[in-house]
């Protein structure tokens, strides 16, 4: 996701602009899509591999995530290797230095690279963050408007999954980076 190039004859605001609307659209398209929030039973993760997971939670027909309701994003890109959330930062997630809270950036960071991992995951198996590190390079507020985290899987070995993470919003603005490391694992067989 570089930053949006000006062509010949365009404007770098207006090309910025139409990637809002654009994300804007994709955003309501996967909001229209997803299911009340509520608790999957481990079972449920064991069935399928984990792209086919997080697809069936796309396409509603698991309960999606609660931290999506709470800190309102949503999942708007799947396939193999990579995962895209995408939210628009508010004033009510502000720290007492006036701008968003790290522990949003550090949300939508975490949810993109260890779902990026989780799409690498066989049937049966699941995953949990080991490791997460951010770098916050410029300050998120309710003016930034809609931005994205993208991660995209580096590596996954039978137990052990890395991915990277970029959050940019639509001029493709950087604001903060990450990787993860992940252990995966079988999930334990209910009865």
């Amino acid at each position: 996701m570089d930053p949006t190039p000006q062509d010949a004859g365009g404007n770098a605001g207006d090309d910025r602009a139409a990637t809002i609307e654009r994300w804007l659209a994709r955003e309501r398209e996967a909001r229209l899509l997803l299911a009340q929030p509520g608790k999957i039973p481990l079972d449920e993760l064991a069935r399928t591999s984990g792209l086919e997971f997080l697809q069936r939670i796309g396409r509603g027909e698991l309960p999606s995530a609660p931290i999506f309701q709470a800190l309102d994003f949503v999942p708007v890109e799947c396939e193999e290797g990579r995962m895209v959330f995408q939210g628009t930062p508010k004033a009510e997630y502000y720290n007492p230095i006036g701008s968003v809270h790290g522990g949003y950036i550090a949300t939508l960071l975490d949810s993109a690279v260890g779902c990026a991992v989780q799409t690498m995951i066989a049937k049966g198996f699941g995953y949990t963050t080991l490791e997460l590190k951010l770098s916050y390079l410029r300050p998120v507020t309710d003016r930034t408007g809609p931005v994205r985290a993208e991660g995209r899987v580096i590596n996954v070995s039978r137990q052990i999954g890395t991915a990277e993470g970029r959050l940019v919003d639509a001029g493709g603005k950087l604001y903060a980076h990450a990787t993860t490391t992940c252990l995966i694992f079988p999930i334990p067989q209910t009865a």
